[in-house]
């Protein structure tokens, strides 16, 4: 049995690094290298990045973009979307003095988005590549939940581990000490009783 616990706390034990280390990764190494990300929440994008999917960008010079990149980005006001999206260029316009107009579609979708927008920025974000399904895990740590729950887990595992291990050793030393004190008992000699004499003679009467 402890044998077998042994081996389970091993292996849940590799399973939390692991883990870690994979959501440690994808957080801290891209960014090194100037990569920004984002996680997919809609479907919108679904057979090119499912939801769940963390992407990767990258800022790239709004003059090198062309139809077909995948590029993240705040729709304009009115478009009744709130927050950012990703999507892909369709179509790009050239206004001459009004500027270039930008066209994007979800690749899941039957239509292009209702709105076109102009970047102001030098750069836009560009989508480089993706991780399958890992975002679930990114965006489960902004849980406050999640994050004590991925902390304590492992805690009350150890604890129980320790406990457990604290219990065993009382157990045998217990053990040992009932053993030693068995032990001096049978060493100690046993009293022994000396026979009572029988009566030599006895009184006659006269």
């Amino acid at each position: 049995m402890d044998k077998t616990m042994r081996v389970v706390r091993k292996v849940l034990s590799g399973i939390i690094v692991a883990a870690g280390l994979c959501l440690a990764a994808a957080m801290l190494l891209p960014a090194a290298f100037g990569y920004h990300r984002y996680v997919i929440t809609s479907g919108s994008m679904t057979g090119t990045y499912d939801r769940g999917s963390i992407v990767f960008d990258k800022a790239a010079p709004v003059s090198d973009l062309r139809t077909g990149d995948v590029i993240t980005y705040t729709p304009p006001a009115g478009s009744g979307v709130d927050g950012l999206i990703t999507h892909r260029i369709v179509s790009i316009s050239d206004h001459g003095k009004e500027g270039v107009s930008y066209r994007t579609k979800g690749d899941a979708n039957p239509d292009p988005d209702p709105w076109r927008f102009q970047l102001d920025q030098p750069t836009q974000a560009k989508a480089a590549f993706s991780i399958p399904y890992i975002g679930y895990g990114i965006a489960a740590l902004s849980m406050l939940p999640i994050r004590m729950l991925i902390i304590g887990v492992p805690a009350l595992l150890i604890a129980f581990a320790l406990i457990a291990r604290l219990w065993r050793e009382a157990g045998e030393e217990a053990h040992r000490r009932n053993l030693a004190i068995i032990a001096r008992h049978e060493e100690q000699p046993r009293a022994t009783s000396a026979p009572t004499p029988a009566a030599q003679g006895g009184a006659i009467p006269s």
